[in-house]
């Protein structure tokens, strides 16, 4: 479960700006403020089923956009490919 937060939360960083303002937000509160859906459906007044239907639509999306574009796999393949030291010296420059 924590293995796929943490790659879903990755994907995000690539593909955000690729959702609505409102996919964004839900995702944020949910993955980053650590609410609940009943936190989160209470805060803007809609039903649970209607923010965890978002979150599965948003998770969706983000997989599709890697499956597309696979920005955070070819990341992981660069970050295998150089030794820690080269990987060092790009981030410094970054």
């Amino acid at each position: 479960m924590m293995e796929e937060q943490l790659y879903i939360t990755a994907l995000y960083d690539y593909y955000a700006n690729l959702l609505t303002e409102k996919q964004r937000g839900y995702f944020e509160e949910y993955y980053f403020d650590n609410l609940t859906m009943e936190e989160i459906a209470t805060n803007m007044e809609i039903s649970k089923n209607a923010v965890s239907k978002c979150l599965m639509e948003v998770k969706e999306k983000l997989e599709f956009y890697e499956h597309a574009l696979h920005l955070y796999e070819n990341k992981q393949k660069i970050k295998k490919a150089l030794t820690k030291e080269e990987l060092d010296k790009i981030v410094e420059f970054i």
